[in-house]
């Protein structure tokens, strides 16, 4: 190992990384739950307001019906976070204790694992060894490199409009078929 100023590489790396502090303005999920709050703030109202004018309803049944839908659609919006946030939690926990069976009961499968997760960032047959023993000495590590690169994610996008198609197209369409038919 060189020395540079009386601290070997890996010295120097640590002291750096024990130095350097991450300032964000905020996590990505909460910048996502806004992002998706706002898109889904602007568009439902509009929509519904596009649609009753259409009509011709009056404007103050309008406005009634938009303030409802911002009540509806604001306490939607946020118990769907909640529900969404404790269920990606729970789907952790459950992925967390898979992991940690799996480096104990099929350790080749999750080594392989590991050199398939490496060689789709491009390491070399000959770089995963070293890889994949270090992570076999700390399980810990292993689990926590298992749970971020190998977790499989549904795409959010096909998710949020799938769901939101299927169950708006359902209320929508339903509603009419429910009441008396005027």
């Amino acid at each position: 190992m060189s020395e540079v100023h009386g601290y070997t590489d890996v010295e120097k790396q640590r002291v750096l990384l024990n130095d350097h502090q991450e300032r964000h303005f905020m996590s990505s999920d909460v910048v996502r739950d806004v992002i998706i709050g706002v898109s889904d703030g602007l568009t439902v109202p509009f929509a519904l307001a596009a649609g009753l004018s259409g009509a011709d309803v009056p404007s103050s049944i309008i406005l009634v019906a938009g303030i409802a839908e911002v009540a509806a659609g604001s306490i939607s919006m946020g118990l769907g976070g909640y529900l969404a946030a404790k269920s990606e939690a729970d789907h952790y926990e459950r992925e967390l204790k898979r992991e940690q069976q799996e480096i104990i009961t099929v350790p080749d499968i999750e080594a392989a694992e590991v050199a398939d997760i490496l060689a789709q960032y491009g390491a070399e047959p000959h770089e995963y060894g070293p890889v994949v023993s270090a992570l076999q000495r700390n399980p810990r590590a292993w689990v926590d490199f298992m749970m971020k690169y190998k977790r499989k994610h549904f795409t959010s996008l096909h998710a949020f409009f799938l769901s939101f198609y299927l169950l708006s197209y359902t209320a929508t369409v339903g509603w009419p078929l429910a009441s008396d038919g005027s």
